[in-house]
Formats: structure tokens, sequence, C-alpha cells
């Protein structure tokens, strides 16, 4: 099993165009098939487990990225910081009409990302913006050389997930090879390894974030959370459901074993059992830790500019990008129906305003008060702002796979299966016009919505 996922990920990396539904769909559901199997049959011997999840990653160390350009805009941002120039405040359109643009390669990289990306703004936040310039200073002018610098820091960021995902298990008194649901998981392998998507690392750090708020450690944890924000702005959406967790009466956080003197020391930094104005204290104070974490390292590169760059940068996901949804499909269906015309402006801020509401409800009407519960709420949350998202790219839910094995949900454990359908949008790759095929996009959230319904309403219903 282990050789035949060797040479299916080989192929997936050196011989595949996105074009080619057929072996793309072929190749990731016999990978999906091959990872469960190994997973079921050696979820006893985690060693063995640990270095597949190796292997099979440093299949894609020479690979360039062929489902996803992004990467050429991660190089291009990362050689501008090293030429001294604020990634936020040009648009790689407007540079190239420069005489001499201000990058190596900068043809090549402009076409590599394609028109699109290179009308906007970057989007990308400070660390992510430091790992390029990262992977720019040591590839030099090699764009191969800084598509294997990148994959080198996400293979290192998803061992990461891994050490704090199996101690954080273990304290839940779970079993530590839940945690390869996610880091064998071909999606997580395909999306963050092989097309260099910064999610995962991202994600260390809300994983080992987390993994501190457990054990006490909640100071610590906001500065960890602060630099996962720094890395991709969805943790930011996670910051109401603390509430209960510290101004609660109950957490589930437990002590390592250490002499008396250290265990005193720790406890003195968790929340107090009673006392709800102490624990609003501490709540203000981790929002704060984490905001100015994320304020220091946006610093370097503010300015006026920058702030209404960005800000119209981020808009954008709400106001015009369109890809893979589904209650918002709907929504546009209607209308259409009703106006005859696409009315995204509209339906985007008004599903934003229900994500919010949504996020309120949880916050004060769900229990957060555990670790276990808290992580329930974040899934939960994240699911439902991705089902009323404009856009879904296939490596966003990467969050939620990782959330999902620390709770009894495996509705996203199907959805990182069925997500590969949302790829058959490139078979337009070629045309002006890359309208997906809705009846596609139907059959993901169907099986989707049917397992969430399944999961969350029925099967609760009747335990």
């Amino acid at each position: 099993m282990a050789l035949s996922s060797l040479m299916f990920y080989g192929a997936f990396a050196y011989d595949l165009l996105r074009t080619d539904y057929i072996k793309l769909l072929l190749l990731y559901a016999a990978l999906f098939f091959l990872f469960y199997k190994l997973v079921q049959y050696f979820k006893g011997n985690i060693k063995l487990l640990t270095w597949l999840a190796f292997v099979f990653r440093a299949v894609f160390i020479l690979a360039i990225p062929n489902l996803s350009q992004d990467f050429y805009r991660f190089i291009w941002d990362g050689r501008l910081l090293l030429e001294g120039i604020n990634p936020y405040l040009h648009t790689v359109e407007a540079l190239m009409r420069n005489a001499e643009p201000p990058v190596a390669q900068a043809q090549v990289l402009y076409e590599g990302m394609g028109a699109l990306n290179a009308s906007h703004f970057s989007n990308y936040p400070p660390l992510n913006q430091f790992c390029f310039a990262l992977a720019a200073f040591f590839s030099g002018k090699s764009i191969l050389g800084a598509v294997v610098a990148m994959r080198l820091l996400i293979i290192a960021a998803d061992f990461g997930t891994l050490y704090f995902g199996k101690r954080l298990l273990k304290k839940l008194k779970l079993p530590a090879y839940h945690m390869f649901w996610y880091i064998l998981n071909p999606f997580i392998v395909i999306e963050l390894t092989g097309n260099l998507h910064f999610e995962g690392v991202m994600i260390f750090f809300l994983i080992w974030s987390l993994y501190l708020m457990h054990i006490g450690k909640w100071q610590f944890a906001a500065i960890v959370l602060g630099l996962s924000v720094s890395v991709k702005l969805i943790p930011l959406l996670f910051l109401p459901l603390f509430y209960q967790w510290f101004v609660s009466k109950k957490n589930d956080y437990e002590f390592p074993e250490q002499v008396q003197d250290n265990r005193k020391k720790i406890a003195t930094s968790c929340t107090p059992r009673n006392d709800v104005q102490k624990g609003i204290k501490q709540l203000l104070s981790f929002y704060s830790i984490t905001m100015i974490t994320v304020i220091l390292l946006f610093l370097p590169f503010y300015s006026t500019e920058f702030i209404i760059n960005y800000a119209k940068t981020v808009g954008l996901w709400f106001s015009n990008f369109e890809f893979n949804a589904s209650i918002y499909y709907v929504a546009r269906a209607i209308g259409y129906a009703f106006r005859g015309y696409n009315e995204i402006e509209i339906i985007g801020p008004v599903l934003s305003v229900v994500v919010i509401l949504f996020v309120l409800m949880l916050t004060f009407f769900r229990k957060n008060k555990t670790t276990s519960q808290l992580i329930t709420s974040m899934l939960l949350f994240l699911s439902f702002y991705f089902f009323v998202a404009t856009t879904v790219h296939p490596w966003y839910i990467a969050t939620i796979l990782a959330l999902s094995v620390f709770t009894r949900y495996k509705f996203v454990f199907v959805w990182s299966f069925v997500i590969v359908l949302s790829y058959l949008a490139y078979l337009n790759a070629d045309s002006a016009d890359k309208s997906e095929n809705l009846w596609i996009i139907a059959i993901e959230y169907a099986i989707v919505y049917g397992v969430f319904v399944w999961e969350v309403f029925i099967k609760k219903s009747r335990s």
C-alpha cells in the first residue's frame, strides 16, 4: 500500500495537468483509499505512520505545483521584500509597467500568477511575507529553489502540527493516531506540500496555541495565536469563542507532572474557577496580547496607503470573488431570478452579518467551557463560515480538517475527499470563461451537507 501510494504521489507531482480531470480524480481516489487503509491497519504503529508522512511529502520536493499558480505571487512578494519594496503598496501590473521591473524573472512570474492575481494588491499577512522573503533569500534567482525552500517550511510546519497535535490528543484522552487523519490525508499532502499553501503554517501555530491554552499557559498561547493570524487572518474569527473558556467555571486543562512549585506557578496563570470578573480581565488580556502580536508584525509595513489597499483586497472575498460556494450560489440564483443580475455586492455583506450573528450565538449560547467544547465550536463556526462564503478554494478547509481530529465529527473528512470535484472548474482553464459546472458543485455539497446533517442533528438526537 505504501509503495502504491508513493507511485501515485509521484504521478500526481510530476505527470499531471490540472485539466486532465479523469486522471486527477482517479489518482486522488486511489490515494484516499490507500491512505484510509494505511491508517486503519497501522494505527498502532505511530513511528511507521510518521515516516510515511515524511516520505510522501518528500516525493514533491522538486515538483512545481500543478494545481495552483499562487506560488508565483509568493515568489514575487518575497523578492520585492528583498529589494526593500513594500509588497502591499504596489500591484504586480503596476510594477510591470516600469521599464525595468524590480525583481528577477518578472515576466515569468507575472505570466505564471495570471492577470487576476497580478491586478490586486498582496493580501498575505506579514509572517507569511517573511516566509516568502526567506525562500527568496536562499533561492536567489531560481524559481525551483524558491519552491523547494517554501516546501521545506510547510513540511516543517506539518510536523510541528503533528507534534503538538499528538500531545493535545493525549491530554484530551483521545488516540494519538487520530492526528494522522490529518497529516497523512492526501488532501493535506497535495494542497499544502504539493501546492504550497501556507494554511499548514497557520494551522501549526493554531494547534500549538490550543495546546498551550489547554495546559494553562494562556499568555504564551495568545502570542502564538497572534503568529497564526499573522500567517492567515482566519484565526481572528475564533476570538469571540474564547469568552466562556476564560469566564466560565470549568476548564479541562491538565497540568504536567512537575514539582509542586512549578505546578503552583502554572496554576496561577489559569482562569479562577469562581471569579468572573477576573476571568473577563484575563480574556481582555488574551485579546490584547494576540492583537499586539499581530500589530507588531504588521508595523514594518504600516502606512495609510497600506491600510486602504489591504482593506480593499480583503473586501474582494466578500464582494467580487466567487468559487465553489454553496448557499451563496443558491442566493445568487434567486437574485438572478428576481432581479436579472448578480447581486454579490448585496448578498456578500448580508452573509457576513449572518456569520457574525452565528459566532455570537456560539459564543454566548453554546457551552465552550472546556478545550474540547471550544475546538468543537471552532469547527462548527468555521464550517458554517465556509457554507455561506462566496469563495471556498479547496485548501481553505485544511483548518477545519485539523480541528475535526479533536472532535467526534467526520463530515470534514468526507469533504476533504469530495472537494477534489471543485478542480473540475479548470476544464475551461484555456477559455476566458472559467465558469463552474454547478451540477458538480451540487454533488459535492449534497454529500457534505448529508453527512453534516446526519452527524450534527440526526445522530446526535438519537444518541
